[in-house]
């Protein structure tokens, strides 16, 4: 079924194109015409008479969002995916719960995409065990054994890599945080562990993601080598010294990192109760944290490390974006933040931009989401590899 999209204002991931027509078939973008003519008859630009036609006339069509940081449960996907959003890059997922997760968004077109770091490395007791065990009687029941592997020792490293990769795993992520942010002590994996973890995954061709909340934690993650930071560093008050000399390290080894905001908002004293019995550092921090590392030139992919509880999947992205826009990114910068950006730092070359060949997973909203970050809330339709959705209620 061939669809045409037309007299549309356009994000492409990139850049915004005042109005064009877009095609859509076989769940590809099949075509992209910039409409600065009159237009092209709906069988035109396609070869063949389109099956549908929609008008964006008023509206802006985007790519589907990115989150760059999610936790997946029973009916995440599904409600990911009625806001926007295509797909979640997932930081831990237990086991048998992965598995029934990838089978649903690989045979099913009306819940998001996934990639997923598997079981995650953390020291024996280490962060998330406590939430684990605080979760027990809740949305961990019925999902079996909650028990995860850990590492403390780097000679387990190469091991711990290969059993994430019988897992399925697409990336790695390593836990280096002692519950200062949490307000408590936690075991933490040693500098030397971290390096041994990040080596034998970029061995085994895998990228390495490390969760670090302080700025301590990030300096011993990109000490280890990893690719990119899980959150920003909520532990330094904003404009602080030591926050420009981690961002300019992080900037010189190329280290992009997951923003986080709205995690650190719906955590903190005050506001929705969640899962996480944290007690992170203030949010002004993390957005302190986030502008220093912008005004560095360090790649921010937008993420809001969603859970059943809050941040909501896909409504926490489009609380992530708001925020993000009040740190001080423009509109476009947000937007790419959650398209193209994760989409190229997660090797995820056929999605995350508006152009001929690629998936058409995408989103159309009314109003200019390019002027006003809000408008990404206004939600027309979307589509996932080509399919139409119904949009939420």
């Amino acid at each position: 079924m061939r669809t045409l999209i037309r007299d549309v204002r356009m994000f492409d991931g990139e850049r915004t194109v005042a109005k064009a027509d877009v095609t859509i078939e076989d769940g590809l973008i099949t075509a992209v015409d910039p409409g600065t003519g009159p237009g092209p008859g709906p069988d035109a630009d396609t070869g063949g008479p389109a099956g549908t036609v929609v008008d964006g006339t008023g509206r802006t069509l985007l790519p589907g969002l990115i989150d760059a940081h999610t936790h997946v449960l029973d009916g995440s996907l599904a409600q990911a995916l009625r806001y926007g959003v295509t797909t979640e890059l997932d930081m831990f997922c237990l086991p048998t719960l992965l598995a029934r997760q990838r089978r649903l968004a690989a045979e099913n077109d009306d819940v998001a995409d996934l990639r997923s770091a598997g079981t995650l490395a953390t020291a024996p007791g280490g962060h998330p065990t406590q939430l684990l065990e605080a979760l027990a009687g809740t949305v961990l029941d019925g999902l079996g054994d909650t028990v995860i592997d850990s590492i403390c020792d780097p000679a387990q490293a190469p091991a711990f890599v290969r059993a994430r990769l019988a897992e399925g795993a697409d990336y790695l992520k390593i836990v280096i945080d002692d519950g200062t942010v949490h307000g408590t002590r936690l075991p933490t994996m040693t500098p030397q562990t971290a390096a041994a973890l990040t080596a034998a995954a970029h061995d085994a061709g895998l990228k390495v993601v490390a969760h670090a909340i302080t700025a301590s934690e990030a300096g011993t993650a990109l000490d280890a080598g990893v690719d990119g930071l899980a959150h920003v560093w909520t532990d330094l008050p904003p404009g602080h010294p030591a926050s420009q000399r981690l961002a300019e390290r992080a900037r010189a080894r190329n280290v992009f990192v997951v923003t986080t905001l709205a995690y650190f908002e719906a955590v903190t004293a005050g506001h929705t109760p969640t899962a996480d019995c944290a007690r992170p550092g203030s949010p002004d921090n993390a957005a302190g944290a986030l502008r220093t590392l912008r005004q560095a030139g360090v790649p921010l992919l937008a993420g809001t490390d969603a859970t059943p509880f809050t941040p909501a999947h896909g409504t926490g992205m489009h609380r992530e974006l708001r925020l993000l826009t009040e740190a001080g990114l423009g509109a476009e910068e947000a937007l790419t933040a959650a398209t193209s950006l994760p989409a190229r730092h997660f090797g995820l070359t056929d999605r995350g931009r508006i152009a001929p060949g690629l998936r058409a997973d995408l989103l159309l909203v009314d109003g200019d989401p390019t002027r006003d970050i809000t408008a990404v809330s206004r939600i027309a339709d979307v589509w996932r590899r080509g399919v139409r959705q119904t949009g939420p209620a």
